[in-house]
Formats: structure tokens, C-alpha cells, sequence
């Protein structure tokens, strides 16, 4: 990602597509062949000299011309001819973007595959769900894991989807209304870097592309950051039910040395609002004036690389921190067990129902049941059996069917084949 974003990179680009014109134009008869060709063999360019001749003319297109020019001869009057200096920009940009989305896709193709094997290796692992925090009904941590899987298929839906609103290049000049460069030349130079040509364009291509893609990061981020989340809760020392892998020699903290943080989970939430932030500024590049200023410009030479940079790191850290889950099954099942069964109380409401008898009095005596066990009198099951209500309408036997975690795993099976983790 960082060679995507380097000088290097860029130049090489500017380049291109400077001889690509040159050579789109020549093939319409409005150039010599055998100049573009000359352009073909001669361009070169040198950072050093450009960021030396930028010194001089403070604006980096020109000093990068200056510095071709140099290396081509005669020729290199045809350089540029008809263009201005965003034709370059945003079209290159647009090759950038799209070479970093290629890299953010494999990183999210190579998280689901993670994030998939760990899915299926815990599908029947029993643990207990929580809504505000609090026991709710039991799940599992295979389920859990393959509502991940779910989430960042979408993001990589999303990310493909916003791909093609930014692959797209401009050669339209200075206002964009092809003044002294024929159409054709732009359709043929975006179509030999793997762009669209713009549909209308001014000096720019329009701002709501840049923003669109930069909320997609930052939505990404965000399930990042979800997920990075609920890790971190769940290595809380009163949970513990999963863990950050902790290698040998691994320290904690500076002052306490029984620590073992969640740091890379920390890490990745902190992240996720830096790209965040840079989503605002994307947004905000939206209005300019006219048909051009470039108040977009110098935020965008931040936001854009340090986003795809940063979200390439997140998403590489995130299937390392999958991969390298500790999971305790034990613990799980001991977390399930602290409130002894209350988390059958809506099948034994339904059941209530079912058999006649009115919501509101089947919920009251349901939760009578319940408060007992919560203050410490014995199961739920037990409880339950023990009120007149309830007991007058259900059998021991199919109390003891009721209470049982069959009932909340038997669509397992038909979810993971419908995530195409069967």
C-alpha cells in the first residue's frame, strides 16, 4: 500500500498518462506519430529535479513537465498539449484509488477466510447471548463469528460497489468541455489504465466519488471497530471467554506484571476514528467553487493515502488478532451457568401461552419464578416447577424438554449454510 502512495508511484503515473494522450493524439492525426513515439522512448523523470525545480515554480505538475521535457528534446512540446494539471491529478488518483482497493478487497477476502475456519470450528460452542450488557438467551460462538463473516461480506460489497463510482478519469481540460482535446483521447487514455472517462466533468472530477469512497472506508473501520470491541469485553477479567493471543516474552504493563491487555483491539478502535475523521474531511471537499478550487486538494494529499494505508493495517491486524483468538469454551460454559437457567424464561412463557393460559398472567408467573432464582432459591427449572400456575399446565418432563439448549441451536445448521459456511 505504501508503494500505491509513494512519489514514485505517482510520477509514474503522471507519466503514462502524459504518453498516452501524446500517443491517443497521435493516432487521431493531430500529433506525429513519430514524435509520440519519441515521447515513448525518451520520458523520464527524476524526484530529486522535480522537488528542486518545485522550489522554484511552487506548483508540482509544472515542475514535474519541466523535469520530462528535460529528458525528451523537441518533442516534448506536445506534452500536455491541450490538458491542465487536474486531468493528470484526478486521473491518476483514480488509478491509485483503485489500485488500493484491489489490496483492501484481498484483505478482506483473506479475513473472511479467517474469520469463516474459526466460525466453523466454534459453530456449537455454547455461550451465553447478552443484550445491555446482561444475559439474554444462549447462541454460540460459532454464530457469533459468522455474524462477523456477515458483516465484512458487506463491506466488501460495499468497497467493490464504491470502486466503480471512483474508477474514473478526466482528460476534459480546463473546464471540462474538451476544448483543445478531443474526447476520444480521454476515453482511450482511461481505458488503457482500467478507468471510465467521466460522463461530465469541470476542472475535476466531482468530489461526491472521493467522499463516497472514504465513507466506505470508514464504515469498514467501523466494523473494525465493532468487532475489536466486542473481543475487548469479552477478556474482561469477569468474562473471560476469548483472549488476545499473548506471546512469550509479551509484557503487559510497565507497572503490574499479571497483566495481559487487549491492545491490538485498543489499537484498532483508536485507528477507527482517525479514518473516521478523515470521512468528514471528504465530505466536506464536496462543496467547491465553481467549476474548481483546491481546497480539496491539500486535505485530500492526507486523508486518502492515510486512510488506505491505515485501513490496510486495521484489516491485517484484525484476521491476525481471529486467527490467534484464544477461546475458552470452559469459561463459557461457566459464564452460561451463573444465572442457573434464567435464560429459559421465554421458552417456558411461550410454552404458557401456548397451552392457554394470558400473557400477562403467564409473564407474572414467570417472573416470580425468575426473581426467586435471582435472589439465590434454587434453578429456574426448579423455581418454575414450584408455581401453582405454571405447574397446573406443564409437566416436570417437559419443563426439564423446555429448559434445554436444543431449542436455540436447531437453526444453526440452515444460518451457516445460508452464509455458505456449511
Amino acid at each position: 500500500m505504501r508503494q500505491v502512495w509513494s512519489d514514485e508511484r505517482k510520477f509514474q503515473i503522471w507519466l503514462e498518462i502524459e504518453v498516452l494522450a501524446c500517443e491517443a493524439m497521435a493516432a487521431l492525426g493531430q500529433i506525429p506519430k513519430k514524435d509520440a513515439e519519441e515521447i515513448r522512448n525518451r520520458a523520464r523523470f527524476s524526484i530529486p529535479e522535480i522537488l528542486e525545480i518545485e522550489k522554484r515554480t511552487n506548483h508540482d505538475v509544472i515542475a514535474f513537465l519541466e523535469n520530462v521535457a528535460a529528458s525528451v528534446g523537441p518533442a516534448a512540446r506536445w506534452i500536455h498539449q491541450g490538458l491542465t494539471s487536474s486531468d493528470i491529478l484526478d486521473t491518476a488518483l483514480a488509478v491509485q484509488l483503485t489500485e488500493s482497493a484491489k489490496i483492501l478487497l484481498d484483505d478482506l477476502q483473506k479475513l473472511r477466510a479467517t474469520i469463516g475456519n474459526q466460525a466453523r470450528r466454534f459453530k456449537m460452542t455454547p455461550m451465553i447471548g447478552r443484550s445491555h450488557g446482561i444475559h439474554a438467551e444462549p447462541i454460540t460462538f460459532g454464530l457469533k463469528l459468522a455474524l462477523m463473516f456477515d458483516e465484512f461480506g458487506r463491506a466488501e460489497e460495499r468497497l467493490r460497489q464504491t470502486n466503480e463510482r471512483v474508477r474514473v478519469g478526466k482528460l476534459s481540460g480546463a473546464v471540462g468541455t474538451h476544448a483543445y482535446v478531443d474526447p476520444a483521447v480521454e476515453r482511450s487514455v482511461c481505458e488503457k489504465l482500467g478507468l471510465k472517462p467521466a460522463t461530465i466533468s469541470t476542472q475535476i472530477v466531482q468530489r461526491d466519488r472521493h467522499a463516497e469512497f472514504s465513507t466506505t472506508l470508514a464504515l469498514i473501520a467501523s466494523s473494525i471497530d465493532r468487532w475489536a470491541t466486542e473481543f475487548r469485553h469479552l477478556q474482561r477479567t469477569e468474562v473471560l471467554e476469548v483472549e488476545e493471543f499473548f506471546g512469550e516474552g509479551q509484557k503487559g504493563s510497565s507497572a503490574m506484571p499479571h497483566k495481559r491487555n487487549p491492545i491490538t483491539g485498543e489499537r484498532l478502535s483508536g485507528l477507527a476514528r482517525v479514518i473516521r475523521g478523515n470521512s468528514v474531511t471528504a465530505l466536506e471537499n464536496v462543496a467547491l467553487w465553481h467549476e474548481r478550487d483546491i481546497s480539496h486538494s491539500s486535505a485530500e494529499r492526507i486523508i486518502l493515502p492515510d486512510s488506505c494505508t491505515l485501513l490496510d493495517y486495521m484489516l491485517v491486524k484484525l484476521n491476525e488478532l481471529v486467527e490467534g483468538l484464544q477461546v475458552y469454551p470452559e469459561r463459557m460454559e461457566q459464564n452460561l451457568e451463573l444465572t442457573k437457567g434464567l435464560y429459559f424464561s421465554q421458552a417456558i412463557l411461550l410454552a404458557l401461552t401456548n397451552a392457554g393460559m394470558e400473557r400477562k398472567n403467564a409473564y407474572e408467573a414467570v417472573q416470580r419464578a425468575a426473581m426467586k432464582t435471582w435472589k439465590g432459591e434454587g434453578t429456574f427449572a426448579e423455581n418454575v416447577k414450584r408455581e401453582p400456575e405454571i405447574a397446573s399446565r406443564l409437566s416436570p418432563a417437559e419443563i426439564d424438554r423446555l429448559c434445554s439448549l436444543d431449542i436455540h441451536f436447531k437453526h444453526v445448521d440452515p444460518t451457516f449454510k445460508a452464509l455458505g459456511l456449511d
